[in-house]
């Protein structure tokens, strides 16, 4: 099974979801804010409906998800 990347709420700067992706695959914060606004830029829909998506299904935190288990 895979476990969800948890959204990083300590690192956010809105939803947590950009720093929650750099944690889930071992980049740098910035690098992937500077990729999710240069999606922004070339492909407005496209990225803020991925990014919505993204809001909804991240768990906000570890300790949520041991609560569900």
């Amino acid at each position: 099974t895979m476990t969800p990347w948890p959204k990083d709420l300590a690192h956010r700067k809105l939803t947590g979801v950009c720093a929650g992706i750099a944690n889930g695959l071992g980049l740098s914060r910035v690098t992937v804010r500077v990729a999710a606004l240069m999606a922004l830029i070339l492909m407005p829909p496209l990225a803020l409906a991925l990014y919505l998506l993204a809001v909804l299904v991240m768990p906000p935190r570890r300790e949520l998800k041991r609560w569900l288990d």
